[in-house]
């Protein structure tokens, strides 16, 4: 299973340069929890619900002031489990998920545990399959079997 299996590619951007405010009710109204922020077109950071909860005075303040920079971005084709490991460790919950510097999509935490709540912790190859045609007939082994039908 890779980035592009799971992937939100709605994803709701902001400008650098705007403010707090204004990523406030954008993640309200959209009922979101990150922001990928741009600036001149380039992925700049991320602004969290929890990076603008976290301000005593949100008022005033520009979004490229709280964002998480830089911000670690992944390629549609990684898979879930390196996706995972980049999250770990990390202070944001999101990895916005980029092609040929374009923004493609966005994975959350959620997306990952979601998937992985599914049983998709494994991926299997495409083209591989996993049957039994062809194997033969069974050994059978007399050692160590008794016949019970002679009892």
């Amino acid at each position: 299973m890779r980035a592009q299996d799971i992937m939100t590619t709605k994803v709701e951007t902001i400008a650098a340069l705007e403010t707090t405010e204004a990523a406030v009710e954008r993640m309200r109204r959209n009922r979101i929890h990150h922001l990928v922020v741009m600036k001149d077109g380039k992925l700049a950071g991320i602004v969290s619900d929890g990076d603008l909860r976290a301000l005593s005075i949100p008022s005033g303040r520009l979004v490229e002031e709280v964002m998480s920079a830089p911000a670690v971005a992944a390629a549609p084709e990684m898979p879930i489990r390196k996706l995972a490991n980049l999250l770990r460790g990390r202070s944001v919950g999101c990895l916005p998920i980029m092609e040929d510097g374009r923004l493609v999509g966005i994975v959350t935490t959620t997306d990952l545990l979601e998937r992985i709540g599914k049983g998709a912790e494994r991926s299997i190859d495409k083209g591989k399959r996993w049957n039994l045609k062809g194997r033969g007939p069974r050994r059978k082994s007399s050692v160590g079997r008794k016949n019970f039908a002679s009892h």
